[in-house]
């Protein structure tokens, strides 16, 4: 027997999983035969087109049978492995179809996908065979307080020109170990997780720019593109582009011959190898706008939320959110998340805008996931139409912690900045800020029934990086400027310096899950590049990167090393988080505080025993210094780069002063 397309078996941990069970529908081949299954409830014929090639317009036509639950079916005694082929459906009622009878779409179920570099392609199903070797691969389980999260995007970790990549921008050449960016940099810092930007094959080409033919006309984006990729399109295919053949080229064709199946796997084992969890940034709350979706085109009424008229509703802002309390797209969702926890050993989900799933979906995605790995990782943005962490948390959900972020630094430069600059953001003051670095526990005021469930970050994909949030708070920059020499601007003041360490320091002491995005650790800035297009803001650091696949996104390495001592800061601190579980993994009952005079300092003192107790202080005053007691027992530093000053070794009711934006870390001695 030959397993191929839809249909396979993996073993993982001793436990048989099959096709057959988590994808009810698509293709698959069994003994020479070909058999196709698509849901379409609301369709009363649906043809399978069969092409030969990738660029044919039209092919061959099959009629699918219908048995009486609106389940169609189709069996041909061929092995018809690489073709490709769509499905053509005629329904009862006209207007639950988004585009022409005539149309032809994809498989909701492809598991990879030919699809042209246009706006509103038509794209095509590859009837693959994949057997891929994982070997004895299987997830790499952190506990969620052990793990320090690389938010990153694929092609942007080894797209620029400094990266030296032998395969800039794509699945293997993000693998290559003869470069300065892709997995060298994760592995350099010690990172012990990604979490890749969306990667499922999305809608990359937006609608022509102020084109007054089209159904809306763009006039927000000159580039026509969509690089961060929170455009689904579909949900169990890897995205085309970044594979060896891909191409961003106009007109060109992306998934031909399906290489992106291989690749993608061949990336998730080498980074299992690597000693790193492998977290997919996931968006089921809407799909894209930009092409034949295929559940537009199935029944939209049951899979997107619709008004009284038929028209699509949006919360997320995207034109198109689903319905994911319909029964059939929460089959449809859960089959998608437990086919990349077997197909591809994904280790977690970031699930974009979260609170619009509704919350039977997000039980049910909790439940079966831990019933293929107990141990995967589920977090969520905790926003979309609201912001809720604590029922979320009250589901044993963690999320993005963002009241960590805006206490920390602020949320806006331009609304509040927080402890970095020496203030305390909104209506903050030392006492709750103190939750924080506790992880937020909801025994503290926080949002969380356990620490386990706050994702702690300072920056990510969204708004300006940390190191322009600096520049603008600080002053240095304001957003209108326009940066003539980004080499000069990327160059760190020791002013900016100081705010960067004493902002790592605090998130990789404090309690929970950490995370990082890419280029955070040295300051990176987002300096919108020169290109042809006719975008008015060229140079100037830019908050919204979504559309820009050029050197605004793309990670330039030589920044890297321009601003190595923060860098080094930054791996310092990784690899004493890690040889330390205290400053990740300290019961509440074991942290005790000491609170000077300045009101803008803070020490605790973290003692799990004796032996290995902790402590960390801290002084956000940018003008004085903080007063601190040492705690009873023998003391030495054990982080200090920016203390020179202190001494090495301290006893008991010694006095030290810690200079303004600075953090220590003191170990009690053996006996």
């Amino acid at each position: 027997m030959k397993n191929r397309g839809c249909c396979f078996l993996i073993m993982i941990n001793s436990v048989l999983f099959s096709a057959s069970s988590i994808l009810p529908n698509g293709v698959y081949i069994f003994d020479g035969e070909t058999t196709f299954s698509l849901r379409a409830p609301g369709s009363y014929r649906v043809e399978m087109v069969l092409f030969e090639s990738y660029f044919d317009d039209d092919g061959n036509p099959f009629e699918m049978i219908r048995d009486g639950k609106g389940n169609f079916s189709l069996k041909i005694s061929k092995d018809l492995s690489g073709k490709y082929y769509g499905y053509r459906l005629f329904n009862y009622d006209k207007n639950t179809q988004s585009f022409p009878e005539s149309t032809i779409i994809a498989d909701p179920y492809s598991m990879a996908v030919a699809t042209q570099n246009k706006f509103n392609p038509v794209a095509k199903t590859l009837i693959i065979s994949e057997d891929f070797d994982w070997g004895n691969d299987t997830w790499v389980n952190y506990h969620p307080r052990d793990m320090v999260i690389y938010e990153s995007h694929l092609k942007d970790l080894s797209a620029h020109s400094t990266s030296g990549s032998s395969a800039p921008g794509t699945y293997l050449g993000f693998l290559d170990t003869n470069q300065k960016g892709g997995i060298n940099h994760l592995l350099d810092m010690g990172y012990n997780a990604v979490e890749f930007l969306p990667l499922f094959d999305f809608g990359n080409v937006e609608l022509p720019f102020k084109d007054s033919t089209t159904y809306v006309m763009n006039t927000w984006n000159p580039y026509e593109r969509n690089h961060w990729g929170y455009m689904t399109t579909h949900f169990f295919a890897p995205e085309s582009q970044y594979a060896s053949n891909g191409t961003t080229e106009s007109g060109g064709w992306n998934g031909v011959g399906g290489a992106q199946v291989h690749e993608f796997k061949t990336m998730v084992k080498k980074l299992h190898d690597s000693g790193i969890s492998v977290i997919l940034d996931v968006v089921y709350n809407h799909v894209s706008q930009y092409d034949h979706h295929p559940l537009k085109q199935i029944e939209k009424n049951k899979y997107f939320r619709t008004n009284d008229n038929g028209d699509y509703t949006s919360i997320s802002g995207c034109g198109n959110d689903l319905k994911t309390e319909d029964e059939d797209m929460r089959m449809f969702i859960l089959n998608s998340v437990k086919f990349w926890m077997t197909e591809y050993h994904i280790d977690g989900f970031r699930f974009d805008l979260a609170l619009l799933i509704d919350w039977q979906t997000l039980e049910m995605i909790r439940d079966e996931a831990r019933k293929i790995n107990p141990n995967v990782f589920i977090t969520a943005e905790p926003w979309g139409g609201g912001y809720d962490p604590n029922r979320f948390s009250d589901r044993d959900w963690s999320s993005w912690n963002d009241q960590f972020r805006n206490g920390v630094k602020g949320q806006n430069p331009h609304d509040g900045l927080g402890f970095i600059f020496g203030e305390w953001q909104g209506e903050l003051h030392r006492d709750p800020f103190l939750r924080f670095i506790q992880g937020s526990p909801r025994e503290r005021g926080g949002q969380y029934i356990s620490v386990n469930h706050s994702v702690n970050y300072l920056e990510s994909h969204d708004d300006y990086t940390l190191g322009d949030f600096i520049r603008i708070g600080l002053q240095k920059n304001d957003p209108e400027d326009v940066i003539v020499d980004i080499d000069k601007h990327a160059q760190m003041t020791a002013e900016e310096l100081k705010i960067h360490k004493l902002a790592a320091f605090m998130l990789l002491t404090s309690q929970g899950t950490v995370m990082m995005a890419q280029g955070q650790e040295w300051g990176r800035s987002k300096v919108i590049a020169p290109t042809n297009m006719p975008d008015p803001n060229i140079g100037r650091m830019d908050h919204n990167s979504y559309e820009k696949d050029n050197e605004t996104n793309w990670l330039n390495w030589d920044h890297k090393e321009m601003n190595s001592s923060l860098v080094d800061y930054y791996r310092d601190l990784i690899k004493l988080r890690k040889e330390h579980p205290a400053l990740r993994r300290a019961n509440l009952d074991d942290i005790e505080f000491d609170l000077p005079k300045n009101k803008q300092s803070f020490g605790y003192y973290i003692h799990p025993d004796k032996e290995d107790a902790l402590f960390v202080c801290v002084n956000g005053n940018r003008v004085k210094n903080a007063k601190f007691i040492v705690p009873e027992g023998n003391w030495r530093i054990l982080f200090a780069p920016d203390s020179p000053e202190l001494n090495r070794s301290y006893q008991e009711n010694d006095r030290f002063e810690l200079t303004p934006s600075t953090g220590i870390i003191l170990k009690r001695k053996e006996s």
